[in-house]
């Protein structure tokens, strides 16, 4: 098994390289037809999918300052694609939630997304992407589950 720890923890650094480039995030951009800085889509996405959000949540998700995120957040507001809220959990602090045209524009990258994911699979086996699916989800959530004991 520890040869094949080594060659998942080989592809897993692989993956993490190609997504921290900036060319992937600015062809999905270009593809999705939108207007968006690249250091805000990530956080546009997580909102949609998480929000309402904390600040400091979501700076500890894509692992930037939340100070960083704040500003970031701030400028995603002045375009009117995310608003502040009250925090379900905790009044007193402001959460971040998706406006309908902020979801307008996750919704052109989450097409332009599959589209891009649908031509990297395109010469695999129906059966082989359902199970990367079924074991990536799973890797996900055990690597979910050990970051929260930390």
């Amino acid at each position: 098994m520890k040869k094949e720890i080594g060659e998942l923890r080989g592809a897993l650094m692989d993956i993490t390289g190609v997504l921290n480039r900036p060319q992937p995030d600015a062809a999905l951009i270009a593809a999705a037809g939108i207007d968006l800085d690249r250091a805000l889509f990530p956080l546009l996405v997580r909102i949609e999918r998480l929000g309402p959000i904390g600040i400091v949540e979501l700076a500890e998700l894509v692992g930037r300052d939340h100070s960083t995120v704040s500003r970031q957040i701030a400028k995603l507001e002045s375009l009117g694609l995310v608003s502040r809220c009250p925090s379900p959990q905790d009044g007193r602090v402001k959460a971040a939630i998706i406006t309908e045209q902020g979801r307008v524009m996750t919704d052109a990258l989450d097409s332009a997304r599959q589209k891009i994911i649908e031509k990297m699979l395109s010469d695999w086996k129906k059966e082989d992407v359902r199970e990367l699916a079924r074991l990536l989800r799973h890797f996900a959530d055990d690597a979910l589950a050990w970051v929260g004991t930390l």
